[in-house]
């Protein structure tokens, strides 16, 4: 059994998957006995989870141009300095293992801490998988250069951590998958897709619902190339976005016949609950909330080709390559069109959420890569 820990969790992003899976974490941590701290941007809604989740909150205000170099994947000077405040507030916690998510907080906390505590990196999606040429190799030698620094990094999937091992980072790896709470995500019957139509308002028609952030990475702009192609098989199919983003405009000027944009919304669930199909064109991703949320669900599910997909997914739904329009339509197509699969591939997911993603199974791993990453703190490093 893990002995009680002091554990500072450190975050720029403060809503999405990060900001869901470290309040989760930080939950189970606080229920172990453990005195938590989560230190992240000031934002109302995240520091009420953080402190109903049983952690404390302390305030951190990002560098504008850290946050505005994590585009590029990799730290400048000027990106750099003010960061003594940071590790003041990280020291003054006096924690046994600090814990860095996403990309920000993985530039600032090993640069502020540089080794002097037990550090988890944790990338939720590497950076220099955003980048390319001389971006992704400037982002893959400071991930290089940073692993003096980090005593394990916490991947989420094996796919996570070969591109890892094959950028060169020399970090020990642990690999956690992500998970969701499935017995609070039930698997959506009929009768509740029908009363979550009726509550949401909408029509009986074929229904794919792509719920995520309106921006590049998730790429709904590739979905809506290949929407013309399901509405010529469909003409009554609708395609539903749940979320908001910098690309709502953009997105929204090529929308076609059929498109909605819910906006942001708290009953995400429920727009999983009425989707005959859930569609996830990202061109990368961590391992999405989203997807194990849709598979939990038991809803047919369209995903393209990104890390921890094929872990997650498997065979449970259709895999399609990374920006291929065409791809994406005719696996949207072939599932609207066949109700047997759409629910074959539903009961096949919710089954691989519950064996392989309850975040209590998550939380389990994490306390022990915790373990692990102190006992390698005491053994010497080359």
């Amino acid at each position: 059994m893990t002995p009680r820990l002091s554990v500072v969790h450190v975050t720029e992003p403060v809503d999405g998957g990060v900001a869901r899976c470290l309040v989760d974490f930080a939950a189970d941590q606080a229920r172990r006995g453990w005195d938590v701290a989560v230190v992240s941007p000031p934002h109302p809604p995240f520091c009420s989870a953080v402190e109903s989740a049983g952690a404390s909150h302390l305030p951190w205000n990002v560098p504008r141009r850290l946050a505005a170099g994590r585009r590029a994947g990799v730290p400048g000077v000027a990106q750099l300095r003010g960061l003594g405040r940071l590790a003041s507030t990280i020291s003054g916690a006096r924690p046994d293992v600090v814990h860095l998510h996403s990309s920000v907080a993985g530039v600032a906390g090993r640069v502020a801490i540089r080794g002097r505590a037990t550090t988890v990196f944790q990338p939720h999606c590497w950076s220099f998988q955003a980048v390319s040429g001389p971006r992704r190799s400037a982002a893959e030698v400071w991930e290089r250069f940073a692993a003096r620094w980090t005593t394990m990094v916490v991947c989420v999937s094996d796919a996570e951590r070969r591109l890892g091992e094959q950028a060169g980072i020399g970090s020990p790896f642990q690999v956690v998958p992500n998970g969701v709470d499935v017995e609070a995500v039930r698997e959506a019957t009929e009768n509740d897709r029908a009363s979550a139509r009726a509550r949401l308002g909408l029509a009986s028609g074929p229904l794919v619902v792509c719920v995520g952030g309106l921006r590049r990475q998730k790429g709904q702009d590739v979905l809506l190339d290949a929407w013309p192609t399901v509405r010529r098989a469909f003409g009554d199919a609708s395609l539903a976005f749940v979320g908001s983003g910098p690309d709502l405009t953009l997105l929204e000027r090529r929308a076609a016949d059929g498109v909605h944009f819910a906006g942001e919304r708290d009953d995400a669930l429920d727009w999983l609950a009425v989707a005959d199909v859930v569609a996830l064109p990202s061109r990368w991703d961590g391992m999405s909330l989203v997807l194990l949320e849709a598979m939990a669900s038991g809803r047919s599910i369209v995903a393209t080709d990104v890390p921890g997909v094929r872990e997650a997914l498997g065979d449970a739904g259709a895999i399609v390559p990374v920006e291929s329009a065409a791809a994406l339509a005719a696996a949207l197509v072939a599932r609207l069109g066949d109700h047997e699969l759409r629910a074959r591939e539903g009961r096949a997911a919710r089954r691989r959420a519950e064996t392989r993603h309850d975040v209590r199974a998550t939380s389990e791993a994490l306390a022990s890569s915790y373990a692990a990453a102190l006992a390698g703190a005491r053994e010497p490093r080359p």
